[in-house]
């Protein structure tokens, strides 16, 4: 298992960090950055699925008294970066861990 796991990781890192010819960033940087991305991600990601199981589970309470209100918890809490590019590593974006939710229209409604 432990075989696996290292294959598989060596393997992300390299197919992460393929320095594109076209960049001006010393090839040092990118595959920093792509390993600063593989590790981020490998933190990231279980917290993230975390969150989102309980927010699933919290918009699965909240539907019963206000379905779309669940939506719009389902959305922001399963929603946003599921893993840390190496543009964030880097500093050139910022991560998004709570997803978009649409504007409320009932309200223009009234």
């Amino acid at each position: 298992m432990r075989r696996i796991l290292t294959l598989l990781l060596v393997l992300a890192l390299i197919g992460v960090s393929a320095p594109d010819p076209a960049s001006s960033e010393s090839t040092a940087v990118q595959v920093g950055a792509a390993a600063g991305s593989a590790f981020g991600t490998m933190i990231y990601a279980p917290v993230k699925a975390t969150f989102c199981i309980l927010g699933g589970i919290g918009s699965g309470v909240t539907a019963i008294f206000s379905p779309p209100t669940a939506g719009k918890i389902a959305m922001a809490t399963c929603g946003g970066d599921w893993t840390v590019s190496p543009t964030v590593i880097q500093g050139h974006e910022k991560p998004k861990f709570i997803g978009d939710t649409p504007p409320d229209h009932s309200a223009a409604v009234r």
